[in-house]
């Protein structure tokens, strides 16, 4: 019973990204694009993460066919991932919140783009990824299966190192100093505990 109540939470977690970001994607698009950074290499390990996070967990609860990979367990641990979804879901609401129209999907710089350094970007550079963090974490203890569980984990953990480095070095070149006075009082995932700045 309790298997099939954390399937449902991560069926309507998933209802609540789309709910989140859907409507940034469409005002994204009528935004031109002064700088893109985008590659071959970040196109298909970003389907690979899609594919981990949407697809094959929906095919997973719908279908069958994955059940060979099933694993069990205690109630605890998946309502410990409803706490982590909803942390995520949080997360992901209040980030695109504070960027407004800054946001991209992708490694772009938009026409007026302006570096955001208020709401949770005060403390994180990058909290949509620690969003995604979260929401791995929450994926496996929902979803009791080696296959659909532990996926997304596994395709986003290549892609963050790949994306976070290329995506710091592009906010480098287009603010300078700017953006390294707020790298070192910022944590990339997780929160500096001290609000000193480092040298930059």
């Amino acid at each position: 019973m309790s298997e099939s109540l954390f399937k449902i939470v991560f069926l309507i977690g998933l209802a609540l990204s789309w709910l989140i970001r859907l409507p940034r994607w469409r005002r994204r698009k009528r935004q031109p694009v002064r700088l893109d950074r985008r590659s071959g290499r970040e196109k298909i390990l970003l389907g690979l993460v899609f594919l981990a996070m949407q697809i094959l967990p929906v095919f997973y609860l719908l279908t069958p066919w994955l059940d060979f990979a099933d694993y069990e367990l205690p109630a605890w641990a998946g309502f410990i991932g409803s706490a982590v979804l909803g942390a995520s879901l949080w997360l992901l609401w209040r980030s695109h919140a504070d960027l407004g129209a800054c946001w991209s999907d992708s490694l772009e710089i938009r026409e007026d783009h302006r570096l955001v350094t208020r709401g949770v970007y005060g403390r994180l550079r990058h909290p949509m990824y620690a969003a995604f963090w979260l929401w791995g974490i929450a994926q496996a203890l929902l979803i009791h299966n080696w296959i659909a569980g532990p996926a997304y984990l596994a395709t986003f953990g290549p892609l963050y190192p790949v994306r976070v480095a290329r995506e710091e070095r592009m906010m480098l070149e287009h603010f300078g100093p700017e953006y390294r006075s707020y790298m070192s009082r910022t944590g990339r995932v997780i929160p500096r505990l001290s609000k000193r700045s480092r040298p930059a």
